[in-house]
């Protein structure tokens, strides 16, 4: 900004955006004065300076504004885990998945993880069929975003989040299918 350019000579855009030439950085900082604002070096391409004349607080200013407003369009995916074990009992999968649909739907991002112990690790496929069941239990609302995986040969994980078209499909059936009331 103004004399900490390090540049003798710049291409100097005026505070409209219009293009004035190369100048001595001198010159530049007259014509901003000229128009009370500030020389900010804008961009350098090919060892070339491109600076403006602006107002710089004005600039800050705005550019954080932009930042916020992106900040606030930004969506958060929050991580949820719900862990099995190979030989888990029918109602406990219920369970688990009943809770995961929950993660589901408040738009979490699920990592179901079945942990393996001593020799269940030689049996693999066991896993494998767990996660099959419990996906089925929430397929309906749910899609897969990551594949089941081995990590460290003792964890098998997926990881499934919501599917808006699903959800969405469900949700217009229910609001469009007619009461017992309207029937009669």
């Amino acid at each position: 900004m103004n004399n900490a350019i390090p540049y003798d000579k710049v291409f100097l855009l005026d505070n409209n955006g219009e293009k004035i030439g190369v100048v001595t950085k001198k010159v530049a900082i007259e014509k901003a004065r000229e128009e009370n604002m500030d020389l900010v070096l804008i961009d350098i391409k090919n060892n070339k300076p491109i600076a403006k004349i602006l107002d710089y607080g004005k600039f800050k200013y705005d550019k954080k504004k932009k930042q916020k407003a992106a900040k606030e369009k930004q969506s958060v995916t929050i991580n949820r885990e719900i862990r099995l074990t190979p030989l888990i009992g029918d109602h406990d999968l219920n369970t688990k998945a009943k809770k995961a649909r929950e993660f589901i739907l408040e738009g979490n991002r699920v990592k179901v993880s079945v942990k393996f112990r001593g020799r269940e690790r030689a049996r693999t496929e066991l896993g494998e069929e767990i996660l099959t069941k419990f996906y089925a239990l929430v397929e309906d609302i749910a899609k897969i975003s990551k594949e089941a995986t081995l990590v460290n040969e003792k964890f098998l994980d997926i990881y499934i989040e919501k599917d808006k078209r699903k959800v969405d499909a469900i949700s217009n059936k229910l609001n469009n299918e007619p009461s017992e009331e309207q029937g009669e």
